[in-house]
């Protein structure tokens, strides 16, 4: 009786107390490395989450289709619950930081990394439809494996936790 006891408690889901509806200064830690996305109140770390990433997830995105999932400082510029995959927070990528970048490699042009660094200073959405990609989000549909075209994917359970709870301009550091 007590291995079945033991047995069940590894295989069920953990009760979890629920989030705050409001968080004190929100900020959002994905390590792709670890394949991980923590959740940050203030300096309390109050969620761990396992994430899939993009189809190449080693290195940074450095242009559009290239499926690597980006790295550096975003915020999240956009909220969608009716996305394709499931709900969705959109990442300000590309961000001043990979406009510059761009421009330097001659992948954007001047004009671009300028609407690229205009929209970072606004804290809008960057333009999405640039040499260097776009629509990069934390989403739903799973995160078994690394699945995505650069984005980050929660279990959907996870990102609809998540999705409550996190404002627009929330910032987003993707660390390797």
């Amino acid at each position: 009786m007590l291995l079945l006891l033991v047995a069940l408690l590894t295989v069920l889901p953990q009760a979890r107390a629920p989030l705050p509806p409001t968080l004190e200064a929100p900020h959002i830690v994905v390590s792709k490395s670890k394949r991980q996305l923590e959740l940050f109140s203030g300096g309390t770390r109050l969620r761990t989450y396992r994430v899939g990433l993009g189809l190449n997830p080693g290195p940074p995105k450095e242009r559009n289709g290239d499926r690597a999932t980006p790295e550096g400082t975003f915020f999240v510029c956009t909220k969608n619950e009716h996305s394709q995959f499931y709900l969705s927070l959109g990442l300000s990528y590309p961000a001043p930081a990979d406009a510059e970048r761009g421009f330097k490699a001659g992948i954007i042009t001047a004009k671009e990394r300028d609407q690229i660094v205009a929209a970072g200073r606004r804290k809008a959405k960057p333009p999405w439809n640039t040499a260097l990609g776009g629509e990069i989000f934390i989403h739903g549909r799973g995160s078994s494996s690394d699945w995505t075209w650069g984005c980050v994917a929660l279990d959907d359970p996870d990102i609809r936790e998540l999705f409550a709870v996190i404002p627009l301009g929330t910032p987003v550091e993707i660390q390797h």
